[in-house]
């Protein structure tokens, strides 16, 4: 608006010097036309600011949800070769229990901790597969409002076993050691 004035007022001084109405006509149209455009350019680049913006925000969101279904898997990755380790332990304090020697050890029940951390893990995955689909958790699908909230569980879930996995392998394998 200012540079509208300066240049309304300098018109002026040029009309009362030259007296030619035709030539501030002329000039005050042109300024009027290039103060229109340099509005609708301020305004295309604020359109365009917010688009961009908004455009971040949405791809901001996805990536959140594509890292923490990343971290979920991770955790679901890290912890699934600690089933052959479960396996091995299982039939190991089996062989222990069958002897007479050692009743009142534990060895039950370190193999039913391991057994239960293993059923936890397969109806962990069999829960997981069942509420999310193959484009969501390899591909990064975007997830519903209530998938999202899911993702949430499933991640409490999945850290709850593989703490449950961790401390029966290690509780296991200290039985052991100490025979």
């Amino acid at each position: 608006m200012l540079v509208v004035t300066v240049f309304i007022n300098a018109c002026n001084n040029l009309l009362f010097i030259t007296g030619d109405y035709s030539n501030f006509y002329n000039e005050f149209n042109e300024c009027i036309i290039f103060e229109k455009t340099k509005i609708m350019k301020k305004n295309i680049l604020y359109i365009l600011f917010v688009i961009s913006i908004v455009t971040y925000s949405c791809k901001e969101g996805k990536s959140t949800e594509t890292n923490q279904m990343n971290k979920v898997m991770a955790i679901h990755d890290e912890v699934m070769p600690e089933m052959g380790t479960i396996a091995k332990l299982v039939g190991e304090l089996k062989a222990l229990e069958n002897d007479s020697t050692n009743i009142d050890k534990g060895y039950e029940q370190a193999r039913i901790d391991l057994q239960n951390a293993h059923k936890s893990m397969m109806d962990w995955m069999k829960g997981f597969g069942d509420r999310f689909d193959s484009d969501e958790i390899l591909n990064g699908k975007t997830l519903s409002t209530e998938k999202q909230k899911w993702l949430d569980e499933e991640e409490n879930k999945v850290n709850a076993v593989k703490e449950q996995i961790n401390s029966s392998i290690e509780n296991a394998e200290k039985l052991l050691k100490s025979e």
